[in-house]
């Protein structure tokens, strides 16, 4: 069985995915909603889920070719943490607003001129925190030219982040995800009819 039918299982049947009507945080309006925060509760799945992603990271980029796994509070650094424990690369955040005391920075962890980091993060929407991220990095002149996601929303991310020179990457898509449990009897087509619309209307 392949990685992404099986994890589009395993997110339905414990309620990571779920449809009907959903207020975002953004106040949009969604036929789904996927909370990955709740993947970290499965620790083999979780597991599986970090592996699969240091794989792509090794097939695409090569682990030679950056010096830090870079993510955003909170969803996308508890993966990235997970990453950077496997793959022995340090790691760094970046806060969506400076903290107000102490040192007021808003990228945390080592950094330095010309070093090229992943980004990191668990959904990708319209990527505007991403996008955040990478201005506040480009700033502190450190190159970011890849970006990973574990599920693409299909609603503009990738479009934002290559505006910006980046290119992003997702393990899946709510497209895929919805497809392959329709093919399961898991989902009807009303559900997937739905999805389809969704994105459509980006």
């Amino acid at each position: 069985m392949d990685f992404v039918k099986e994890f589009s299982t395993f997110l339905h049947e414990n309620k990571i995915i779920r449809f009907g009507d959903f207020t975002l945080a953004s106040g949009k309006k969604s036929s789904y909603y996927v909370d990955l925060r709740l993947v970290p509760s499965y620790p083999h799945e979780f597991r599986k889920m970090v592996k699969f992603l240091q794989n792509q990271i090794i097939t695409n980029v090569g682990l030679d070719k950056f010096d830090s796994i870079v993510s955003v509070p909170t969803g996308g650094l508890v993966i990235a943490s997970a990453l950077a424990i496997e793959t022995v690369k340090p790691l760094i955040y970046v806060r969506s607003k400076p903290k107000d005391y102490g040192t007021s920075k808003s990228v945390e962890g080592k950094i330095w001129e010309n070093m090229t980091v992943v980004m990191i993060d668990d959904v990708a929407t319209t990527g505007g925190s991403v996008v955040n991220a990478i201005k506040s990095l480009k700033e502190a002149k450190v190159k970011v030219e890849d970006a990973y996601v574990i599920v693409n929303r299909l609603e503009g991310a990738q479009e934002a982040l290559k505006e910006h020179g980046v290119t992003m990457h997702s393990i899946t898509d709510v497209m895929q995800i919805t497809k392959s449990l329709h093919e399961q009897n898991l989902v009807d087509e009303n559900v997937l009819q739905k999805v389809q619309d969704q994105i459509k209307k980006k």
